[in-house]
């Protein structure tokens, strides 16, 4: 039984999204278990697909919390 745990940003895929849509996440789990089938032989019912949207409080870059890091590079040096 596969588990696949796929990571996202909390930030949707669209300007004002909050986290992915519905549709987005059902084609990652759709396409994520079609993968498996075709590699690894794993029929679609058994394999089990987690999808985690961290927060951007929740991550960091470069040593930075990330906005910190966006906030720094979109900053022109100077």
């Amino acid at each position: 039984m596969p588990i696949v745990t796929i990571q996202v940003t909390r930030e949707g895929t669209t300007p004002g999204a909050a986290s992915l849509t519905a549709e987005e996440k059902a084609a990652l789990i759709k396409g994520s278990s079609q993968l498996l089938l075709d590699v690894l032989g794993k029929p679609l019912d058994s394999t089990f697909v987690v999808i985690d949207e961290v927060d951007t409080a929740n991550w960091g870059w470069g040593g930075l919390p990330v906005l910190e890091f966006r906030r720094r590079r979109a900053t022109p040096p100077g």
